[in-house]
């Protein structure tokens, strides 16, 4: 263990865990994203692309009932980081994703380990190329 000398000693840093009672997730669909608010402030996105109504790729706009959706990174403010808001957000947007019937293609990594630990999701899973 190091010890200072001369120096002061800090208090241990206390990180405040994800309370998903906090966070409000909305789709930005303007911006092909799911945004995470929390107090009120803009904390992560995810963002997706629509491939599509079977198979049909390449469709703009927000993503249609059915439609396949790539989820394609999930980002936390540097701040927020190592609290679990990221598990909130993709918690939240693999929810909104069975509402609305669509078939995800995972390429966040993020995601796909999310998918690996929660395989109640797997059923959501866009087996297509």
């Amino acid at each position: 263990m190091f010890r200072r000398h001369n120096g002061p000693v800090r208090a241990p840093v206390t990180v405040r865990r994800a309370d998903p009672a906090r966070a409000q997730v909305e789709d930005d669909p303007a911006h092909s994203r799911f945004d995470l608010w929390v107090d009120d402030e803009l904390v992560g996105i995810l963002g997706y692309r629509c491939l599509g109504v079977g198979g049909v790729g390449g469709v703009d706009g927000a993503p249609e009932d059915g439609c396949r959706v790539a989820l394609m990174h999930t980002v936390i403010k540097e701040e927020h980081g190592g609290r679990g808001w990221a598990a909130v957000l993709v918690h939240e947007v693999l929810e909104e994703a069975r509402v609305r019937r669509w078939r995800v293609h995972p390429v966040c990594t993020y995601v796909q380990r999310y998918l690996g630990t929660h395989t109640e999701y797997l059923t959501l899973v866009d087996d297509a190329p």
